[in-house]
């Protein structure tokens, strides 16, 4: 079982004023922000207090009743990531049209409503389109509506789940090799209905760094190198990151495979969750005592996950941006 106080270690250096000064100023030096020392003090306790507000929702949500969790669990993220983002935004908040959760979800659910097929849009302005553009550099989402069960798809700990409940493969994991390569089951190629020469462009063309690709016929399975190790739990697209496993997986339907960091996928169904546990009371106490869908398995499996799982991304994203630089 995974130790979820552990989770919180890697956020003690940060606990320290001088510590998170120091910081601030080497990532806003090599930035090019405009006098970095002076931006740096101002933004040390901010960013403490962030980590130390987001910590104690995460914490709270570990004794409170599955019904209000998703509330903690979004609101303790959310502060996460205003940490996150000075360290890419020193100027952050800059204006009162990034404090809006800049996504929207149907306001009453039907009779019949099924989780899995709901959804969210994206709205133009808010902390959702605004971290997903500093963060990650993914921009022009506004308008967008994507369902539950596409968001749930892509977090590799459920892949068990899927295959359960709908007999459903919806990723294939990467094995590690010698020096930097990962090998995987050519059935992917079926999947994908591609041949191993259309799968190695579609590859390259998403590894940057890829070296080579080598398709073993006999032996049914995919080998690529990389020119270096580049995987991590940040930077692993189109792959995702299996935090109990370390190890990452390819989804098998190609639409998931468009860039959308998994942080991005926990905020989207966090925030839905919390407007259903505030605002949708009946359906969600039904759910939660007597559920006669396959929702409450997934919910109760995501939750799991994001509890443990966010706080490690969000932690490794900014320790990555020192790490990059040594």
């Amino acid at each position: 079982m995974f130790d979820h106080q552990a989770v919180w270690q890697s956020y003690t250096p940060f606990h320290s004023a001088a510590n998170v000064q120091e910081y601030l100023f080497k990532v806003y030096k090599e930035s090019n922000v405009e006098d970095p020392e002076k931006v740096s003090y101002q933004n040390c306790y901010p960013f403490i207090y962030y980590l130390d507000h987001g910590k104690s929702y995460y914490q709270l949500s570990q004794q409170a009743p599955t019904s209000i969790k998703p509330v903690l669990l979004f609101y303790g993220m959310t502060q996460l990531l205003k940490a996150c983002l000075l360290s890419v935004d020193p100027n952050y908040p800059e204006s009162t049209s990034v404090l809006a959760h800049g996504v929207s979800t149907r306001k009453r659910k039907k009779q019949s409503y099924d989780f899995l097929k709901d959804e969210v849009k994206i709205q133009k302005n808010g902390l959702f389109s605004h971290f997903s553009q500093k963060m990650f550099h993914v921009e022009h989402l506004d308008g967008e509506k994507i369902a539950m069960v596409s968001l749930l798809k892509r977090i590799p700990e459920l892949n068990s789940l899927f295959e359960f409940s709908y007999g459903e493969l919806v990723s294939i994991p990467l094995t590690k090799g010698e020096m930097n390569s990962y090998s995987m089951n050519s059935n992917i190629l079926d999947f994908f209905h591609m041949t191993e020469e259309r799968f190695t462009d579609f590859l390259t063309n998403k590894l940057k760094p890829l070296d080579k690709v080598t398709y073993q016929k006999n032996q049914g399975t995919l080998t690529f190198s990389l020119k270096k190790d580049l995987l991590n739990s940040i930077s692993c697209f189109p792959f995702y990151y299996h935090y109990e496993e370390n190890s990452f997986y390819l989804s098998t339907d190609r639409d998931a495979t468009t860039y959308c960091p998994e942080i991005m996928v926990h905020y989207l169904l966090l925030y839905n969750l919390s407007m259903i546990s505030r605002y949708e009371t009946e359906w969600w106490s039904e759910l939660l005592q007597n559920s006669s869908t396959k929702d409450l398995p997934f919910i109760q499996q995501f939750i799991d996950t994001t509890t443990t799982k966010i706080p490690i991304l969000l932690s490794d994203y900014l320790y990555a941006k020192i790490k990059k630089n040594r």
